[in-house]
């Protein structure tokens, strides 16, 4: 071998072991930064920004410095929040009722540990429209909801059922909620019926007036669930118990410091404080925030309604789908402050 033969390949050598030393040094480092930046204890929680939801951002905000983290994200539609916990991208998620029954019937393994605030969901109508109540409908109404597997649905389903009108008096379309106010400003539909602060939008600017709320057609009715993934009660059953705590007492706190509760949750939504302050005390002490614990009767009505409306191709036994445990140890002694929404 000649000395240039030599040189080249001790040279090669040496720029090769290099080369892996650096990529080694930071590959190293990559693990290492990311470890120590990345929160080891973390559930990520889906939600929509409604009242009813109003636990998500509040529970996110007191649990920044406590131990595991419950991150809020927020979604544009319920239907893309159920997909995203169905892949288990989320492990909890804030998410309308009949759709989380759809989800346990289809075999997603979850359990119902919350009920979100009571009372919240109305419905609303353009200024100039004729009709003053569902029983005078003529066929010729078209309402939006959330999305068909919504109680807003069943709701106006039931109603009409009961009252001996016909089903379709009432054309309902599946619009996401942030869009209705759009809609109904743009002609596309009559009214729509949906969770707070949505219908308040459309109240408050004078586009729409207030046809009724939900609780004079179905008397604790419920909007919103927590459902969390089975698998993580199994493994993690006191992060669950702190989930489900936080999620209550935020609502006490809310409902006794409802403009602080306001003005908190309008940036976690990216909307003006003026709109959920609106929505507050209009009418005020109007939202139920202490019926959270999960009943099973309630959701075998639920699903009964499913039924009826095609829905459910069976009557699926909801008591696999609820869990009551972390709702019924929750203390609700005063909760004075943001800070005593994480107390344990």
């Amino acid at each position: 071998m000649t000395i240039r033969r030599f040189l080249l390949k001790s040279l090669a050598f040496r720029v090769g072991f290099l080369a892996a030393l650096w990529l080694g040094l930071i590959s190293f480092l990559h693990v290492r930064l990311n470890a120590e930046s990345a929160p080891a204890d973390r559930v990520l929680m889906g939600y929509m920004p409604v009242i009813a939801n109003l636990a998500a951002p509040l529970v996110d905000a007191v649990s920044r410095e406590s131990g595991v983290r419950f991150e809020a994200l927020k979604f544009a539609s319920f239907a893309e929040m159920g997909e995203a916990f169905r892949s288990q991208h989320i492990q909890a998620a804030f998410i309308i009722a009949p759709l989380a029954v759809a989800l346990f019937q289809q075999g997603v393994p979850l359990k119902v540990v919350y009920v979100g605030n009571r009372h919240e969901s109305t419905m609303v109508v353009r200024q100039d429209s004729s009709c003053k109540s569902l029983s005078d409908v003529d066929g010729t109404l078209t309402v939006a909801v959330p999305i068909r597997f919504s109680g807003h649905f069943l709701a106006v389903k039931r109603y009409l059922r009961e009252k001996g009108i016909r089903s379709d008096a009432v054309r309902l379309v599946e619009i996401p909620p942030p869009d209705m106010p759009a809609a109904l400003a743009s002609g596309g539909i009559d009214g729509y019926f949906v969770g707070e602060p949505f219908a308040g939008k459309a109240l408050a600017s004078g586009l729409a007036r207030r046809l009724l709320d939900v609780e004079s057609i179905w008397p604790k009715f419920i909007c919103n669930v927590m459902i969390v993934r089975e698998e993580l009660i199994r493994s993690h059953p006191e992060w669950v118990k702190k989930l489900v705590s936080r999620a209550a007492r935020s609502g006490f706190w809310a409902r006794d410091h409802s403009e602080d509760a306001a003005r908190f949750v309008a940036g976690y939504w990216n909307q003006d404080p003026s709109l959920p302050l609106y929505v507050f005390s209009h009418p005020p002490g109007r939202f139920r925030f202490d019926l959270f614990v999960p009943v099973v009767e309630e959701f075998e009505e639920i699903a009964r309604e499913m039924v009826m409306e095609g829905l459910l191709d069976y009557r699926v036994d909801v008591r696999g789908m609820v869990d009551d445990r972390f709702a019924r140890a929750v203390s609700v002694e005063e909760v004075a402050s943001l800070k005593d929404i994480a107390a344990e």
